[in-house]
């Protein structure tokens, strides 16, 4: 019988600063919070459309260069998303900017330096 994969779970991110991370994916990114099993350990779960997001705390997690992987968030109008984080304090990006097959792309970081990427579909 072949493998068969039906769709993208979620995606766990390790933080050093749990509530931080938790204000940031709650508040300013308003994803909605999710009921979590009670692991052993503290994390939080946000709902990314059909998908999640886990935080996971980790105080032993080193600083280190984060940007070489992301994850998209789909929205409306990328322009608008850059407009939205300005007034919630967000002050580095690049782009918006266009793909080659025509969606934008706003790239920032969190505060724990995960790159994210915003992108909105070519209207």
């Amino acid at each position: 019988m072949p493998l068969k994969i039906h769709e993208l779970n979620h995606a766990a991110i390790h933080v050093k600063d749990l509530e931080g991370a938790i204000k940031f994916y709650g508040e300013t990114l308003e994803l909605p919070r999710l009921p979590r099993p009670d692991f052993q350990f503290p994390g939080a779960w946000f709902a990314l459309g059909n998908q999640e997001l886990h935080l996971i705390e980790d105080l032993n997690v080193e600083p280190a260069k984060r940007d070489h992987h992301h994850f998209a968030l789909l929205v409306d109008d990328a322009f608008e998303a850059r407009a939205a984080l300005e007034k919630k304090g967000i002050t580095e990006f690049k782009g918006p900017s266009q793909r080659p097959d025509g969606p934008m792309q706003l790239f920032f970081k969190d505060p724990e330096g995960y790159l994210i990427e915003m992108y909105s579909l070519p209207k």
